[in-house]
């Protein structure tokens, strides 16, 4: 991406809630998926290995043909992409997480809300499949699974999905059917993100491409 699609992306803006995560981090976690520490607004978090990351699941602009508008983001949960719409028929692709059967959601919704390190609150019925889970993580505790942003997609009534784009503290599920129904993120994807999409920002998540119309077409 040139710079200045950069400085222009930046222009347009300025719960099922976490997988099926274990707490605290696991002790493979500081292996070869991480490759040392970026601090981020007072906190830090573990910079991606992206050398060891599949090609496909790195950020990177793509043909896509939609009849989305600019802007608004798109998720197919069968290939594990999430699309940032640009213009001329391209996208910004992402590699996610999606969530696991049983799990998943799909629809349209809108961002009506956006935290910088949120802090993560398990449901009541994650809590029940997973007892030692706490009550509530802090925002940019190493133990919480939202990472360094959440965007929080609610129905055009205004009423909570209760599902969220947000970060990961595990790198190796990206591009799986692992969550409880969010769409997880690499920690440097959902920061890029997050600066892209404004409150009021459209999300429309896909079965698959196929559920669109024939014009929901990504062609590499």
């Amino acid at each position: 991406m040139t710079a200045s699609m950069t400085r222009r992306a930046l222009l347009v803006g300025a719960g099922a809630m976490a997988a099926n995560i274990s707490l605290p981090i696991p002790a493979f976690a500081s292996s070869k998926w991480f490759d040392g520490a970026a601090a981020d607004n007072g906190f830090e978090y573990r910079r991606t290995n992206f050398s060891v990351i599949k090609p496909h699941w790195r950020r990177q602009m793509v043909k896509y043909f939609s009849q989305e508008s600019p802007g608004t983001v798109v998720v197919d949960t069968r290939n594990h992409f999430l699309y940032w719409i640009w213009e001329n028929n391209t996208a910004l692709r992402y590699g996610v997480g999606v969530g696991r059967e049983g799990f998943q959601w799909f629809g349209r919704a809108q961002v009506r809300r956006k935290a910088l390190w949120p802090r993560w609150v398990p449901p009541p019925d994650m809590r029940k499949r997973q007892p030692d889970l706490p009550k509530l993580v802090e925002g940019g505790a190493p133990n919480n699974p939202l990472g360094p942003r959440a965007l929080y997609l609610h129905h055009d009534s205004g009423a909570d999905t209760g599902y969220r784009l947000h970060g990961t503290l595990e790198p190796w599920s990206i591009g799986s059917d692992v969550s409880s129904g969010c769409i997880r993120m690499f920690p440097e994807d959902i920061i890029d993100l997050y600066q892209r999409c404004p409150v009021g920002t459209r999300v429309s998540v896909l079965e698959h491409l196929g559920a669109g119309t024939p014009q929901d077409q990504e062609r590499t």
